[in-house]
């Protein structure tokens, strides 16, 4: 049995996710946004270890959400599911940052270097980070005109390089990246070609599974298959630089 912490788990795949493993006999930690959520959660009669609150678009609360975890107790993984997309992340947070730039990289960033250290981790990305620019000069949208589908592959690029980052400099923990397909969530829409219970599949084996398979690191993965991701992603000269950036904007350090 696994302890496992699910970032954007108060709907959609991300609580998906937490059932079946719920389901499976996992113990779960929840995420949710704010108390009300969290309030609502509970009414539904979770069955979670614990449900932690705090808005990942700002970096104050994604300090405090791994406080909170931290005070849990350790966790053996943690999946990176929370996510903005199209117009759900324009605009700037009020520490200043583009909001999706702060939900989609800069929050599963501070959490990676501030959590305690767990066995496995799990980061969301997209098949549209093959449309992702690798370019760094301005990841948080201070100089470009706004583009939400290229700010979306930018991040989802960004996302898959650091989970091959944390590959290599913690061989000590499994680290990948998961392409869930287009999914039917109020995100996705209701023309997705793929049900709920498949597109949370992968990303809950990879958290908890002791299948050889899912005990490996560095892999990008689709549908229970490990598949090459765009070639930027893998190049650990680029790693290091989003990682440098990454620090700079945040302020925080993710140690070796």
């Amino acid at each position: 049995m696994a302890r496992i912490f699910i970032t954007g788990s108060s709907t959609g795949l991300g609580l998906a996710a937490a059932l079946s493993l719920l389901t499976d006999g996992h113990e779960v930690i929840l995420h949710a946004r704010n108390p009300e959520r969290a309030s609502a959660l509970r009414r539904e009669g979770t069955t979670a270890t614990a449900i932690v609150t705090g808005d990942l678009s700002l970096l104050a609360d994604a300090r405090s959400i791994a406080e909170q975890v931290n005070a849990l107790g350790r966790v053996d993984a943690v999946i990176h599911n929370a996510g903005l997309y199209g117009e759900t992340g324009k605009g700037r947070t009020t520490e200043g940052h583009s909001v999706m730039t702060a939900v989609n990289i800069l929050a599963p960033y501070v959490l990676t270097a501030l959590i305690e250290r767990p066995k496995r981790l799990v980061y969301m990305s997209s098949g549209l980070h093959r449309g992702g620019s690798p370019a760094l000069d301005d990841i948080d949208w201070t100089k470009r005109r706004w583009q939400p589908g290229q700010a979306y592959g930018d991040t989802k690029l960004q996302i898959v390089a650091l989970a091959f980052a944390v590959a290599r400099a913690w061989p000590d923990t499994f680290s990948n990246a998961v392409d869930p397909g287009w999914v039917r969530t109020r995100m996705g829409g209701s023309s997705a070609p793929v049900d709920i219970a498949t597109g949370q599949a992968t990303q809950s084996w990879l958290a908890s599974s002791e299948d050889a398979a899912a005990r490996t690191s560095g892999g990008y993965w689709h549908a229970m298959r490990r598949e090459a991701p765009a070639a930027p992603a893998s190049d650990t000269v680029y790693q290091d630089r989003l990682l440098a950036e990454l620090a700079r904007l945040t302020g925080v350090y993710l140690g070796d």
